[in-house]
């Protein structure tokens, strides 16, 4: 961090993350009472609506997370942060108003647009720049507090349930966005203030001057120049690892129930146990890539590798005890802040604006969180719940594997591109 005074910029990301904690889970969650308030009867296609609902929160996300790391990168942080956070009061008031399942699935594509377009778009960047030495690490603490956001709020789900008081799972994630709208508007923001102080010079343009630097810096410790497939691979890294995380978080309750034989109750704890080995995983790794230096990549690689053999076990052992551990396991290596860190890889590799970077990243990203509530919605509709989680997280393996040939080819060409092994210690 390059000032005490920016302290008060981090604690509103990590705010803005925690209640974005919330906002993924709220449908998959509340199924039921979501189902109830928009009138239908049927389980299994009230299940299929809210998968529908979800996956406008993942178009949103797609269609604006790339312009919006544009102008991210144009007007500032702070704008962006702010602007999110006012959409998703827009979005849970929406949520918490209306009886119609149209409706709500404009809310969660509001509340796409909202996390991708703009805050993803400008709070991963200010963490960045908040602490560019330990950047990766910085972007882990994102996901803890995401995580630690999907451990307590399907719990309280549950208790609010059975309290009568659904309608409080809601209005919870509503006053948290109102507490981030109110930071986001009292907290400085490094880029911005860069910003202010290029513009002091009438010759210099503010935002190019500062980006140019830092990708000039960047470009210095490179050999040779990334190939096609590396640039290809950084970004599609992001639909890979979002289709493995995104599934595994929305869908381990309904696995439970459907697959495991497990009640509500002991469903919503296997949502929370995944959550709670991704805090695990974030402090672990961050401390491992902050004070040891390992290289994203060498974690990702490990992460990719665990994550195939957790899939594997709940696929084939699907007892409840089985299921646990491997879930818990799956949290760690699958949720444990490899997006984040995919993130911090693509900067590396393809050194550019960091909005811009953010942007196209998220977007493969946002495709990946479209398509799989899309198809799992139709299979449902089609072959039943209990059918449909089962080859939704057969899905997953095949992505695990996936990732795991990808980060293999990005292993080699890191030697190649920096003159040094990425399972050697960062160099400054």
């Amino acid at each position: 961090m390059k000032a005490k005074k920016y302290i008060a910029s981090l604690i509103t990301v990590y705010l803005c993350y925690f209640t974005h904690g919330m906002q993924a889970l709220i449908l998959s969650q509340n199924i039921p009472y979501f189902s109830e308030k928009w009138g239908y009867v049927d389980a299994t296609a009230g299940a299929a609506a809210v998968s529908l609902a979800i996956t406008a929160t993942g178009f949103g996300k797609f269609i604006s997370v790339w312009i919006g790391g544009e102008i991210s990168d144009k007007v500032g942080r702070k704008k962006m942060a702010i602007g999110g956070a006012i959409l998703y009061v827009l979005c849970f008031s929406g949520l918490l108003i209306t009886n119609s399942m149209v409706i709500a699935s404009i809310c969660a594509f509001i509340a796409g647009v909202a996390t991708s377009g703009f805050w993803d778009a400008s709070l991963y960047p200010a963490v960045q720049e908040s602490a560019p030495k330990y950047s990766a690490s910085a972007l882990l603490g994102i996901k803890l507090f995401v995580s630690i956001s999907g451990v307590v709020y399907p719990l309280l789900v549950v208790n609010f349930a059975a309290s009568g008081q659904p309608q409080l799972s809601i209005i919870l994630p509503l006053v948290m966005s109102v507490v981030c709208l109110i930071m986001a508007i009292v907290s400085p923001f490094v880029y911005d203030d860069q910003m202010k102080e290029s513009k002091k010079d009438k010759n210099s343009n503010a935002s190019k001057d500062v980006i140019n630097k830092e990708i000039a810096e960047a470009k210095a410790k490179m050999l040779v120049k990334p190939n096609f497939l590396v640039n290809f691979i950084t970004m599609f890294y992001g639909f890979v690892c979002m289709f493995i995380m995104y599934g595994a978080q929305q869908y381990t309750k309904a696995f439970g129930l459907n697959n495991a034989g497990l009640s509500e109750t002991q469903a919503a704890g296997l949502t929370s146990i995944y959550t709670l080995g991704s805090i695990i995983a974030v402090i672990f790794w961050a401390v491992v890539m902050g004070k040891l230096r390992w290289n994203p990549l060498k974690v990702l690689l490990i992460d990719s590798i665990f994550t195939a053999v957790a899939l594997a076990i709940v696929l084939v052992f699907r007892s409840p005890a089985i299921v646990y551990v491997s879930i818990a396991c799956l949290g760690f290596f699958a949720a444990g802040g490899a997006l984040q860190a995919g993130l911090s890889l693509r900067q590396m590799f393809i050194p550019g604006p960091k909005g811009r970077n953010t942007g196209i990243y998220y977007t493969w990203m946002g495709l990946a969180s479209t398509f799989l509530p899309f198809i799992v919605a139709s299979m449902t509709s089609s072959v039943g719940e209990t059918q449909a989680v089962y080859i939704m997280m057969a899905l997953l393996l095949v992505f695990a594997i996936l990732a795991i040939l990808m980060m293999g080819y990005l292993v080699v060409q890191h030697k190649r591109i920096f003159g040094y092994s990425a399972f050697d210690k960062m160099h400054d």
